[in-house]
């Protein structure tokens, strides 16, 4: 934690000292807003956890840009923001809310079921990007790169089962079943990221740096995001 906190700290120095030097934003659109779609995976992921579908992530962050003053073609970015993360089940059961010392993950092919079952975390996170651009003066017709990091806070985490099934697949039961629960998981995430595009469409990849759950409770997971980002403002 200690070393997650300390280069968030340097980051936010650096871009205290440089917007100290930067001329003034206005008029100068260079990606304030940015959108993120992408297909998310679980590094570290048991073979005994059965995944399915398209498990995906949906990001938006209102970016602060600092330019360098001594070079325009870089700058620094930071801004708050919400990440969400949907991972797909394949007839598991995933045990949010019971009272255990570690979070179950349990195979219910040969016994009732959900048809779809989903485990959704959301965290409220803060971006910092050290960002290049090809021509800072029309960012639209620029190719762009940014590298950096983001903390996240965990706000929300829950499963969620679609039409119960029996081990025949036949329908039990058509509802809706959610539950919601926290304990399990770190409060807090850390992730290495990056984006490379031309104008306002953009490639962007994400990793997880520390454990999605906390220590003892579970695998050592670390999501990792690839997919498809649009900037502008």
């Amino acid at each position: 934690m200690k070393k997650y906190l300390l280069l968030i700290g340097a980051s936010l120095f650096f871009i205290s000292a440089f917007s100290q030097k930067v001329p003034t934003l206005a008029n100068r659109p260079n990606d304030h807003f940015i959108i993120q779609f992408g297909y998310t995976g679980w590094s570290g992921k048991p073979d005994t956890i059965y995944t399915k579908g398209f498990p995906r992530s949906f990001n938006m962050y209102l970016m602060f840009d600092f330019p360098f003053k001594t070079n325009p073609h870089l700058s620094l970015a930071i801004g708050p923001g919400v990440g969400t993360d949907n991972i797909y089940f394949d007839k598991m059961y995933v045990g949010v809310k019971d009272m255990t010392p570690t979070l179950h993950f349990e195979d219910r092919s040969d016994t009732n079921h959900f048809k779809k079952y989903k485990l959704a975390t959301t965290y409220l996170e803060a971006p910092i990007e050290f960002r290049y651009s090809s021509k800072p003066d029309n960012p639209n017709k620029s190719y762009k790169f940014a590298i950096g990091v983001k903390i996240g806070a965990n706000v929300a985490a829950s499963v969620k089962g679609k039409v119960l099934q029996d081990k025949n697949n036949a329908v039990l039961l058509d509802y809706i079943d959610k539950e919601k629960n926290r304990h399990f998981f770190n409060s807090y995430r850390f992730a290495a990221i990056a984006r490379f595009g031309w104008g306002p469409f953009n490639i962007f990849a994400s990793y997880q740096l520390n454990s999605l759950l906390k220590e003892g409770t579970g695998p050592n997971i670390k999501p990792f995001t690839i997919g498809l980002a649009l900037s502008g403002l």
